[in-house]
């Protein structure tokens, strides 16, 4: 029989997180810049399947099935977290499961959801699943969905994803804090978690402050989403917040080490990002207690901690260092900018699928799928690896990406221009086939 106080459970399914089954909260004491007000990190790895999505995955399917919905063969576009938490509820209720996804997602998750039992679909898509975006993981969802014996739960769009955290992590924070809670600070993805606690938190004293965090335009943080994208998102709603902020890769990368290695936390990188965002937002005042959620645990990122933060990884005893992928340009080019450099001989890549690339591109894009180039070295890149390069995609997240890609295999003057969107926008042509 569960007990809650034993912690002794009768199925998996009984640890999923309630008021009476809370994930922990935190006190963090060596990391807060603050001298009054206390800061509090809930640890969403402590749900069953790892991630605070298992809160918005169980919500999707006691949802569906209270609606009378049969489900079958269960379908779902994810940056990671809410496709295992899918996966392993599908497992303990006999159903069938299959994740969209974008190749640009870690390899430790991936992987990950391929041992929990899901079929994946990998895509050449952004990191966090963009609306609209053809070929993309969620209009592969879509289509899915739409067979017979299949049903797409849609957390981007269901309100079961907010009324999860609704439901669960504000009544948790609300009791685990008696009440005393002042400013609450979430990451921004779907916006379910900052949505859902944050309409509950202020439903029991309208004082309470919601701060969000997210993420640098071509970031490598999964989960969440930049300002761009979250526009596009239906459960952005800022008129309900009391402040947002960026953060950048660097930022939220290196609080991530300190959380780690200072507070012995085992945090992921977005619980980095939620965590700048609330020391830039909350202030330092007597009285004030702050919770901050930490999504994840860091065990899923290890080849993204390789690549920002390279200090941790020296080259083994007696080998030699590789040569530093560092670039002495700008990341980021204008499209003035651009356009002069291939006129004295530069390349541009659209690194786009073919399909979108063919929908409408630049007339002196080579199209360099994202997807061609993570499998490895491609043909028609120039031997002389000084060639000024340029990257574009249709939102520059995935022209980000491989911009670090074309970097690391030693290429010395690659630029990233951004998407085709802001191209169109400033009234550049293009050719359509």
């Amino acid at each position: 029989m569960t007990d809650y106080s034993l912690r002794v459970f009768d199925s998996t399914l009984d640890m999923l997180s309630s008021v009476e089954n809370p994930t922990p909260i935190v006190r963090l004491n060596r990391v807060s810049p603050f001298k009054h007000t206390k800061v509090y990190a809930k640890l969403e790895w402590y749900n069953p399947f790892g991630a605070v999505k298992d809160r918005v995955a169980a919500n999707l399917i006691r949802d569906a099935q209270e609606r009378g919905l049969k489900l079958e063969n269960l379908v779902e576009p994810t940056s990671g977290n809410t496709g295992m938490g899918l996966a392993m509820l599908s497992n303990a209720k006999r159903l069938s499961f299959t994740a969209t996804l974008s190749l640009a997602i870690p390899e430790e998750k991936r992987a990950a959801l391929r041992v929990f039992g899901a079929k994946l679909v990998e895509l050449s898509d952004d990191l966090c699943p963009m609306p609209g975006a053809p070929e993309g993981a969620m209009q592969k969802a879509t289509e899915l969905g739409s067979r017979p014996g299949w049903h797409q739960l849609n957390q981007y769009k269901n309100p079961a994803n907010p009324d999860a955290h609704f439901r669960t992590t504000g009544p948790e924070i609300w009791r685990q804090t008696e009440g005393k809670i002042t400013h609450f600070v979430a990451g921004l993805g779907t916006c379910g978690t900052i949505t859902g606690t944050g309409r509950f938190l202020k439903s029991k004293n309208p004082k309470v402050k919601v701060y969000g965090a997210y993420p640098s335009e071509g970031h490598d943080i999964p989960g969440v989403r930049s300002l761009r994208a979250l526009k596009l998102t239906d459960f952005f709603l800022p008129k309900e917040y009391d402040g947002i902020t960026e953060i950048g890769n660097q930022e939220a990368y290196q609080l991530c080490k300190r959380l780690n290695q200072e507070e012995s936390i085992i945090a992921g990188p977005s619980s980095g990002m939620a965590l700048a965002g609330a020391f830039k937002q909350v202030p330092d005042e007597p009285g004030a207690i702050c919770v901050v959620i930490f999504p994840d645990n860091a065990f899923k990122y290890t080849a993204s901690f390789r690549k920002h933060l390279p200090e941790l990884f020296p080259a083994p005893a007696g080998v030699p260092a590789a040569a530093p992928a560092a670039s002495s340009v700008p990341d980021s080019i204008s499209g003035d900018e651009a356009m002069a450099l291939i006129r004295k001989g530069g390349l541009l890549f659209d690194v786009r699928t073919p399909g979108e690339y063919e929908g409408g591109h630049i007339e002196e894009a080579v199209n360099l799928p994202l997807q061609a180039l993570q499998a490895g070295p491609v043909p028609g890149l120039p031997a002389d690896k000084s060639t000024p390069i340029v990257t574009i995609c249709a939102t520059g997240r995935r022209s980000g990406a491989a911009l670090g890609l074309l970097r690391a295999q030693g290429y010395t003057h690659v630029q990233n221009v951004g998407g085709m969107q802001q191209w169109m926008s400033e009234g550049r042509p293009l050719k359509i086939r």
